[in-house]
């Protein structure tokens, strides 16, 4: 583990939990963690949930995500949210640019370098998804997609902003299916990207950014993962849907 960078797990619930099942969980979490204090931990609920989600996690060291955000202020975008309104319910963190909504929204890289500097804007820490699919890795197009889409994701941002933001490498093929990368093909990636980084800004600038493995991240695998020199954290999608698993990842990783 690297004493530099804290560690950053987070809970990514998806389109999951209505509003009692988020404080359900919401609240054996708190019981599980209150004495982690070695992990920065966050959890993005559905928006549905934020607002008494954020009122459950006041008094603990829970941290509030949102799963997406506008790269638009307040107006005329319906459907859409803004930085404003997550701001409203505590958010810290807010998930930009993840491989369902690359895949399914068509999001581009130009519009998640939008939405990253309206985070900033409004203070709140951008965790910026990036990843290659099967094909491309199977291609030997990994480094190539990887330092486009840090490169495209990221642009515009300042020095002091890039180091208020968490990165979040996911490899598509290893999202939901069970497959992880290995511990050398992440820690491998992660180099990469903090290599891309330090030529995009400079070598202090990216030895100072979190960069999470997202990708069938579980408890078994947890401690290896978080070992490796260059792996900062866990962006977790279903095993942070129960109690148990998430706060077994989390306590594995220290």
């Amino acid at each position: 583990m690297n004493k530099e960078r804290k560690l950053i797990i987070a809970g990514n619930w998806k389109m999951n939990k209505t509003v009692a099942e988020a404080l359900t969980l919401v609240e054996d979490l708190k019981r599980d963690l209150a004495n982690v204090k070695e992990v920065d931990i966050v959890i993005a609920p559905p928006f549905t949930a934020l607002s008494e989600v954020s009122k459950a996690t006041l008094d603990s060291t829970i941290r509030l995500a949102a799963q997406n955000m506008s790269e638009n202020n307040f107006g005329a975008f319906t459907g859409e949210t803004c930085a404003g309104m997550l701001k409203e319910f505590s958010v810290r963190y807010v998930i930009l640019g993840h491989s369902e909504r690359r895949q399914f929204q068509k999001e581009s890289d130009a519009l998640i370098a939008k939405k990253a500097l309206a985070a900033h804007a409004a203070t709140l820490k951008p965790i910026v998804c990036i990843g290659e699919t099967l094909a491309e890795r199977e291609g030997n197009l990994t480094e190539k997609v990887l330092e486009t889409q840090t490169r495209g994701s990221l642009a515009g941002l300042t020095k002091e902003q890039m180091v208020e933001t968490v990165l979040a490498y996911e490899p598509v093929w290893a999202i939901g299916t069970g497959k992880t990368a290995s511990t050398q093909q992440a820690q491998d990636a992660h180099a990469f990207i903090r290599k891309t980084l330090a030529a995009m800004f400079d070598d202090a600038t990216a030895k100072k950014v979190r960069i999470q493995y997202g990708g069938s991240v579980k408890p078994a695998n947890a401690k290896e993962l978080m070992s490796q020199p260059d792996v900062d954290g866990a962006l977790v999608g279903g095993a942070s849907l129960e109690a148990r698993s998430f706060a077994d990842i989390i306590k594995n990783s220290i």
